[in-house]
């Protein structure tokens, strides 16, 4: 019995540390904005696309750090797969170390695998860095909204350029 128990720990053990956890979108209710509308709670460290009768998929993201955070309404204005990231003037200048420019693609690039630019702004939704998804569920960026690479690669293949978003506190 003792046996079984040691081995029982063992694999499960093995199990939980084997591979990083991955979030998996959820289906959840969120009633009020119409289907095909992106709704940021950043109270929640959520993203929700709305969809029919009142569902919606929820994503975990990270948000705005203090006095980087903003709200509003904005539209999806361009869809990038590996984009190429070039620091905005606020992030170069309290962090000089930077490049002008990070290739799509490559490993220390911010914006991961996809990017949803926004209207209004240099604010977009985007994938993560593998050094920079234990900040997604957090407050950490810019002002950008960060998913793990696998969940912005879903909810690009989801949405068009014009997409409505709301972003709320």
């Amino acid at each position: 019995m003792l046996r079984c128990v040691v081995r029982l720990v063992f694999v499960t053990l093995c199990a939980v540390f084997a591979a990083p956890a991955m979030a998996t979108p959820s289906l959840v209710t969120l009633g009020g904005f119409a289907p095909g509308t992106i709704i940021i709670k950043q109270g929640e460290r959520s993203l929700y696309l709305a969809l029919q009768g009142g569902a919606a998929i929820r994503y975990p993201v990270a948000v705005g750090k203090a006095g980087k955070a903003w709200r509003g309404l904005a539209r999806v204005q361009g869809k990038f797969v590996n984009p190429a990231w070039s620091p905005p003037t606020e992030v170069k200048r309290d962090k000089p170390w930077l490049p002008d420019l990070i290739a799509g693609g490559a490993p220390n690039n911010p914006m991961g695998s996809h990017a949803l630019t926004l209207s209004g702004g240099e604010y977009a939704i985007h994938g993560t860095t593998r050094a920079m998804r234990a900040s997604v569920g957090t407050a950490a960026s810019y002002g950008c909204i960060r998913m793990y690479n696998e969940d912005i690669a879903d909810l690009y293949q989801r949405v068009g350029v014009g997409t409505p978003v709301a972003v709320l506190p």
